[in-house]
């Protein structure tokens, strides 16, 4: 799939296959965001965590349903592999790399489109309820960073149909083009 293609074609999934995604499949989202473009080069001050692992993504789920007040809610929507894009903290208060965790989860999110996996970009997720201290262990995070966002990834429920800029409303985002 050309880069424009699977740039029309993206989109958020929420209904998923319990299937696994593949080894290879996993390296290819992963490389995808260490291409990422990083702040000042700063790759040593942000974490990838690929979690897979049943138990800790119900347990998560669980503790997630019970801070939204519905025990029901699935917050990665079923998805097998979660990634995590942990930062950390500027000293000096900057918050770039919450762009850098944006960039890296876009990269990714378009590789996983265009090998036909599903994907939606998970911020609330980590930000609107307090962090599991569980879960944030289960990281096995370095010292001094804190999750920022996360991904959800696994096969489509439903196969993505494919779209072209054609089919995306023009100016569905307000836009001025100044000369």
């Amino acid at each position: 799939m050309d880069t424009l293609t699977a740039i029309a074609t993206r989109r958020s999934t929420r209904v998923y296959k319990p299937e696994q995604i593949s080894d290879s499949q996993l390296q290819t989202v992963l490389a995808a965001g260490w291409a990422s473009p990083v702040g000042h080069g700063a790759y040593d001050e942000l974490y990838i965590s690929v979690v897979q692992n049943p138990k800790i993504l119900e347990n998560f789920a669980e503790y997630c349903g019970q801070a939204f007040g519905n025990t029901k809610y699935n917050p990665f929507y079923g998805a097998p592999t979660l990634i995590v894009i942990s930062a950390k903290p500027k000293d000096d208060g900057q918050m770039v790399y919450i762009a850098d965790v944006g960039c890296i989860l876009e990269n990714m999110q378009l590789a996983a489109t265009d090998i036909g996996l599903g994907s939606v970009y998970l911020w609330a997720l980590l930000n609107r309820i307090p962090q599991s201290p569980q879960f944030v262990a289960s990281l096995e995070l370095p010292e001094g960073f804190k999750p920022v966002s996360a991904l959800a990834l696994g096969y489509p429920a439903k196969p993505l149909e494919k779209r072209s800029f054609a089919d995306i409303k023009p100016e569905r985002i307000a836009t001025k083009i100044i000369k």
